[in-house]
Parts: structure tokens; sequence; C-alpha cells
């Protein structure tokens, strides 16, 4: 069975790993698949999100990073053959909006399911957007840190100019 979860990952939180690690456990086959829209403007780079992702998702082996563009996620999906699309669940906002992507999907390509999963309590305020709202206040590094994985924290340290305030990589990782 493949699967696949998408999204934009702007930048990959928590939340999105959980996602990550429930499709490896359930599929056979599954795609991480970062959605561009050209209209859309972004923090980090596509190859910078991608770059994040593989990094993330090396330890699984049934995981293959992809991306996509300008196009619906059901067609990426089909094009890929994949047989289910997972979608993560935080509030009744998600799902109704999720349920409804559902049906448009279903429309375009009845043969593609959508599994809707859950967030466990703990990750359901979490989002890239609340991350990304985070980054400017004083000591936004020691908040930020709880909600996104290692290698994004020090991808956020980098990209907002307070890596200095750690003398590298491998110790701000071992400080974690």
């Amino acid at each position: 069975m493949k699967g696949i979860y998408a999204g934009s990952y702007d930048p990959p939180t928590n939340g999105h790993l959980w996602m990550i690690e429930q499709g490896a456990r359930l599929f056979t086959r599954f795609y991480v698949a970062v959605g561009q829209n050209s209209q859309k403007e972004y923090t980090f780079t596509l190859e910078e999100r991608m770059q994040m992702l593989e990094e993330i998702c090396s330890r699984y082996r049934n995981i293959e990073v992809v991306h996509f563009e300008n196009k619906f996620l059901v067609k990426y999906a089909e094009s890929v053959g994949a047989d289910y699309i997972l979608r993560g669940i935080r509030n009744e906002k998600d799902y109704t909006y999720e349920r409804g992507m559902r049906y448009v999907n279903s429309n375009m390509n009845d043969g593609i399911q959508t599994l809707f999963m859950m967030s466990p309590r703990q990750l359901v305020e979490v989002s890239s957007s609340l991350v990304k709202g985070l980054v400017g206040s004083d000591d936004w590094e020691l908040v930020v840190r709880e909600y996104v994985p290692d290698i994004v924290y020090y991808k956020m340290l980098s990209k907002f100019g307070r890596l200095h305030l750690r003398t590298n990589r491998r110790r701000i990782l071992e400080r974690i």
C-alpha cells in the first residue's frame, strides 16, 4: 500500500513529524510531498524545505521526499500510484476543510481514499504559522525549540541570525 502526506512544510513542525511517523508505520511506500504554489510566498525555499524533510525522514527506508507544483494533490497522488492521502486533523476547522477537500479529491479520482488522523493533544496547537509567528520576540529561539525537529531548529537559528548564540550545530543538538 502506498500513501502520501503533503504540505508546504514552511517550516516542518513536530506535528508534521508525528504524521510522518504514523505514515511510515502504516504504508509500505510513503511519500512526503512538498507542495509548491508559485503564487504563495514562503519563508524557506523549496530546496531548504526538501533538505530539512530529507534529513527528518532519512531513518525511514520506506519514505521518499518529493515535491509537486501547481497541481491538485489527488492528481499528484495518482501520478505516483498512491492508494491513500494522509491528512492530519487538529480541530474542527481542520476537519471541515479536509472533509470538503476529500469530496473534491473523490470527484477527481474516487480510487484514492483519504485517511484522517487526529493529532495527539500536545500537538493540537502546533502549526508552521504558529512557529513563524514566534520568531522575533525576545528569546524566541528558546520557545520555538519545543515545536520543531532538531534540523529545523538549527535552520531557523541560522536563517534568522541567532546562530551566533551557539557555537556550532553539534553543540546545539547536544543541548537539546
